[in-house]
């Protein structure tokens, strides 16, 4: 691995979040495919991620314990993507979050009823693709990647400190 020091690696993470972040919606309000409810979902994580990241370069404290942080939400963000791409490739049946819509939007019993009739995003069709991956494919990979650096520069802290 890269010698790199752990801010850098911190900064690394933030771009690759702002850059994630931004596809997801260039994909959404640009290109104009719509996600389904488990594609939402899988952004939180990285909205945490640059949040936390941004408040380590504020505060300069708990470096190590923010890296550890770091590993669980991307270790929840893969468990959320290898359920959506499960859901993809028929290995498990879609559940309720894939059909529910905003319930904070659903205000009297005719929303609900409009609602029902709109058509959802399903879960398991893939409206858009890169190089043949879907999205949740990638996501899969990035979070991998991301854990497995994470957990060596948390085991080699001392060695990376700045």
């Amino acid at each position: 691995m890269l010698n790199i020091k752990t801010g850098i690696y911190l900064k690394i993470i933030l771009i690759i979040s702002f850059i994630s972040l931004a596809s997801a919606y260039y994909i959404e309000y640009v290109l104009g495919h719509q996600p389904c409810n488990l594609c939402l979902l899988e952004r939180i994580p990285y909205w945490f991620c640059i949040i936390i990241i941004i408040t380590n370069f504020i505060i300069k404290k708990y470096e190590k314990f923010i890296i550890l942080l770091l590993i669980l939400i991307f270790f929840f963000s893969f468990i959320i993507s290898i359920y959506h791409f499960g859901i993809e490739n028929g290995f498990f049946e879609e559940s309720t979050i894939c059909g529910i819509k905003n319930s904070s939007e659903i205000l009297s019993k005719e929303e609900l009823l409009k609602q029902l009739s709109e058509k959802t995003i399903s879960c398991k069709d893939v409206t858009f693709r890169v190089f043949g991956l879907s999205l949740t494919t990638i996501n899969i990979a990035l979070n991998l990647l991301l854990i497995i650096f994470s957990i060596k520069i948390f085991l080699n802290y001392e060695k990376f400190k700045n």
